[in-house]
């Protein structure tokens, strides 16, 4: 693929007033070749991210016994996960800004590079106070990879396709999961490793892994939305050109050609400052903001409390040995991957308030009697799975649809920092309070956890009636069209929300 260009054979220091067909032209492509190398160069590092998390929650118990060479308590397994997710959470204000500053492929480079090297680290951890600072930049890797890849995807997928492709991308993170849940069952056997040293194998497998992505990625572009911006359109211009002579020469046929009507002026600038990102979230999309902490909050809670401590409730509450309760998180993860999969396409056709108020209150109601039946003491092991799978198959879903919203519904020059910040403020919230909560609740019994499980029901459902009252009909729309860019000489005429 041949769709490079030179990294600044354009100066930023003269910016000017330009009128751009660009976003129309990117648009209009069909699916090819080009689109598939951003899908698996950026994509998947959601795997990464799905792999970690489930190696952390499978491991969980083998960490607390003495021979696993760090002998953590139940409540600093939960400790540990509640530190990944701030390390997460500051990665992505921190890198989210900086993408909106420098680029997005300069960040997505240096994010998946600062995880490889801190999940190496952790796998030499030898003290529990290695182990959390390591999982603290891990974390911050991470994070700042959902702030540049986010931003990054959706300004080079076409309108039509953007719903599906976020949707199964950001359900990839399962199969993340279900490679952790398979890797950890003969990792965790002592018959096979020593107790102390198949966790610290699973996370050195997590960093090849990692590895492999950043070789594909070196050929993703930047995106030439941020870079007609930022002063350099020439380059855009050059770069979306050679993509579309590729295209042209693989289909052989010739693009339709984008009429000048389709264009949009830009005043270029070199940054967008972080008092000007907040007024236009706060004050300009009052609404839009809402919205995106609603989802956020919602899903984080849920996904974070349960999958950093399933393995504990397994072990635990229902005294599933350790090596057979990672199995569990097999089909689970599949529930979740599966949902993003097939529902996908309904956000596209049927339309983005319909299916994200149906994926969070339909996933809220199942949680609902998830938790009736487990408090009740009706649910073994097999059955609380399979009650997961059908609840994670609409959450996930709704999880994946809530950083598609917040990418396409702020302005141009805040979509990184827009994305990271309501994934760390949501994920704060959610995300950390959740570990912690679910690692005492664990101790004290199933009537407490079934008490937890309530909590993420009621999240789940009252951030599906937010959507309900306050989303965006974003489907099949330019992101221009959705969120008039902050450097356009004429801001869509709508009213703010």
């Amino acid at each position: 693929m041949s769709a490079q260009t030179s990294s600044s054979s354009q100066s930023a220091s003269s910016l000017k007033t330009i009128r751009t067909t660009i976003p129309a032209r990117l648009d209009r492509l069909p699916w090819s070749k080009f689109h598939w190398l951003v899908v698996v160069g950026l994509g998947t590092v959601w795997i990464l991210d799905g792999l970690e998390v489930t190696i952390v929650g499978a491991i969980g118990s083998r960490l607390t016994e003495p021979d696993s060479g760090l002998g953590l308590t139940t409540a600093q397994v939960g400790l540990a996960a509640a530190i990944y997710v701030a390390g997460a959470c500051t990665g992505a204000l921190v890198f989210g800004y900086l993408t909106d500053r420098f680029g997005r492929k300069k960040l997505f480079i240096l994010t998946l590079g600062l995880y490889l090297l801190a999940t190496v680290l952790t796998a030499f951890s030898v003290t529990p106070w290695m182990f959390f600072v390591f999982r603290f930049f891990t974390g911050a890797g991470i994070g700042g990879e959902y702030a540049a890849i986010n931003s990054a995807i959706d300004e080079l997928i076409p309108a039509r396709r953007r719903g599906l492709v976020d949707l199964a991308i950001n359900g990839s993170y399962w199969l993340g999961t279900a490679f952790g849940a398979v890797l950890t069952v003969f990792l965790l056997n002592t018959a096979i490793f020593p107790p102390n040293i198949g966790w610290r194998i699973a996370f050195g497998l997590g960093a090849v892994l990692g590895l492999v992505i950043l070789l594909v990625r070196r050929n993703v572009p930047e995106s030439p939305r941020w870079m007609f911006i930022h002063g350099r359109d020439e380059d855009a211009e050059e770069l979306v050109g050679t993509i579309e002579h590729d295209i042209e020469e693989q289909t052989h046929e010739r693009l339709a050609t984008v009429p000048d009507d389709k264009g949009i002026t830009i005043h270029q600038r070199r940054s967008t400052g972080f008092g000007e990102i907040v007024r236009t979230a706060v004050t300009r999309y009052p609404k839009r903001f809402t919205l995106g902490l609603s989802l956020f909050i919602g899903q984080a809670f849920l996904y974070n409390a349960v999958f950093f401590t399933y393995s504990l409730v397994l072990t635990k509450l229902l005294h599933v040995p350790d090596d057979v309760a990672p199995w569990a998180l097999v089909p689970i993860a599949i529930g979740n991957f599966l949902g993003p999969l097939l529902l996908g396409r309904l956000f596209d056709s049927v339309g983005r308030r319909f299916m994200i108020t149906l994926s969070y209150v339909g996933s809220g109601v199942l949680l609902v009697g998830t938790a009736i039946m487990f408090d009740a003491g009706l649910l073994d092991a097999f059955w609380l799975t399979a009650c997961w799978m059908v609840v994670f198959f609409f959450a996930s879903a709704g999880a994946s649809s809530a950083y598609l919203t917040v990418s396409e519904i702020f302005p141009m020059e805040t979509r990184a920092m827009s994305i990271a910040f309501f994934y760390a403020i949501g994920t704060a919230i959610g995300g950390i309070t959740g570990p912690i909560l679910f690692g005492r609740l664990i101790e004290s019994g199933s009537h407490a956890v079934a008490i937890g499980y309530y909590i993420g029901a009621g999240l789940m459902i009252a951030a599906g009636l937010v959507e309900l009252f306050l989303g965006v009909d974003a489907e099949g729309k330019s992101l221009e069209d959705i969120a008039a860019p902050l450097s356009s000489e004429t801001p869509a005429q709508r009213p703010t929300r």
